[in-house]
């Protein structure tokens, strides 16, 4: 993905980042945890959560389905306002 689309699109990457750090502490897991879960790096996640309030990272659509099974939660919870 280009630089353009990306920061064209940041706020949805950082509001879906949220959405799945809410559920992800709802279940009681950490990063480490959640990572381990669902195959990835702790610092992925991390990335995907925009915890450093930087960095933002778009993920696959298999890797959303990993996370929205792994959070019991329906992919489309993950995407709510």
């Amino acid at each position: 993905m280009t630089g353009e689309r990306r920061e064209r699109y940041r706020e949805n990457y950082r509001r879906l980042g949220l959405k799945i750090a809410y559920y992800r502490k709802l279940r009681g897991y950490t990063q480490e945890q959640f990572a381990e879960l669902i195959g990835k790096s702790w610092s992925f996640l991390s990335q995907i959560e925009a915890n450093n309030g930087k960095t933002v990272k778009g993920v696959s659509l298999e890797t959303l389905f990993q996370i929205s099974d792994a959070l019991t939660v329906p992919i489309s919870k993950l995407f709510e306002e």
